[in-house]
């Protein structure tokens, strides 16, 4: 039996697979973007990270359509990770060094590092492209062109690496 599927405006809802727009999965971006933020508030804020979730799911509402354990996953994966993500990105990111990056900044490519290492379900063009949205939307005008080049160099990294 296959999915019943509901067209409006060019938005596909599936039921049990969110609403999808132009092949995009509308609650994987929500739940993208405010794992960007949270990971933006960890750094302000270096509290246990199970009590910052607690702390900004109830101070934030409208997120119905969070896909809650994809952004789980991608919260306690990139700040378990931290440390490996850091030494990339300061590896990738000449004459830069993390203190010197902006924190949104650092946010959106910790969050797209820890997909690309460790999510094999989103191809690597996607978490780009979403850092780089993510990016035009919260970051400085450079912000785009910096993250994108920085995941670029990653990618191709791990591409060699796989290769192997």
């Amino acid at each position: 039996m296959g999915i019943i599927c509901i067209y409006f405006r060019k938005v596909l809802i599936a039921p049990g697979k969110g609403i999808r727009q132009g092949g995009l999965n509308l609650g994987r971006r929500l739940s993208r973007e405010n794992a960007m933020k949270l990971l933006y508030q960890f750094q302000l804020r270096n509290d246990d990270i199970e009590e910052q979730i607690e702390l900004f799911l109830s101070e934030n509402e409208n997120l119905d359509d969070l896909e809650k354990d994809y952004f789980f996953d991608i919260v306690r994966g990139a700040t378990g990770k931290l440390k490996e993500i850091d030494k990339l990105i300061e590896s990738h990111a000449k004459g830069w060094s993390l203190e010197r990056m902006p924190k949104v900044d650092l946010a959106i490519m910790r969050l797209a590092i820890y997909e690309l290492i460790y999510r094999d379900d989103i191809p690597f063009t996607v978490s780009i492209n979403e850092a780089v949205e993510l990016a035009k939307k919260y970051g400085a005008d450079q912000s785009k062109a910096f993250i994108n080049g920085i995941l670029g160099k990653i990618v191709a990294e791990l591409r060699l690496i796989k290769e192997q």
